[in-house]
């Protein structure tokens, strides 16, 4: 990461590259693929003999750190935006529901997913069956709602937003992530 980017909160190497917040519609789609690794990796405890640590911790950090900021970042700014500049027969507020739903759902999971990986981490134990299905119903819920928002939302983003609202959307992500600076959208965006 070069000099000229934003540090979040005192960490060296933040997972998201944090220089496409000037660029937010990149950088969510950047977050959507860290999630999709993130279930990988759980998949990988789900199928495998051994616990993972370091899968295990990799999945911990994402889910305490990056997890909520960015729901957030969809949720108080992006949905909001798309609601109110998309046609009624295009059906934002169906969509925006059902992956809220999806969301929430997922979300509803994460206290025991972060239960079992921590239990294990702590006393160097295994994932128990019941621990196995959590983590692959939450990787399951996450996939739902990732297909929608990278299929449907997105693209309707890139297409309705205008430069203002990218704006505020990059302001409302900088602001939640601690991050200072305006700088300002390229022309590709």
């Amino acid at each position: 990461m070069s000099g000229s980017c934003p540090s979040p909160r005192g960490r060296e190497q933040p997972d998201a590259d944090l220089c496409l917040i000037a660029r937010p519609l990149d950088f969510i789609a950047e977050v959507h693929l860290r999630e999709r690794q993130i279930c990988a990796l759980l998949d990988g405890l789900v199928t495998a003999r051994t616990f993972d640590r370091k899968a295990a911790v990799s999945i911990l950090r994402f889910l305490n750190e990056e997890v909520g900021v960015h729901l957030r970042d969809e949720a108080e700014d992006l949905f909001q935006a798309l609601a109110g500049l998309c046609q009624e027969e295009e059906s934002i507020d169906t969509v925006l529901t059902r992956v809220r739903a999806d969301q929430e759902r997922a979300t509803a999971l994460l206290p025991e997913v972060r239960r079992a990986l921590q239990l294990c981490l702590d006393n160097g134990g295994s994932l128990s069956d019941a621990d196995r299905e959590v983590l692959a119903q939450f990787a399951d819920r996450v996939r739902r709602h990732l297909i929608v928002e990278n299929a449907i939302i997105l693209p309707m983003a890139r297409a309705r937003l205008t430069r203002a609202d990218l704006r505020r959307l990059a302001s409302g992500m900088r602001s939640r992530r601690g991050l200072s600076g305006t700088q300002e959208l390229p022309d590709a965006q």
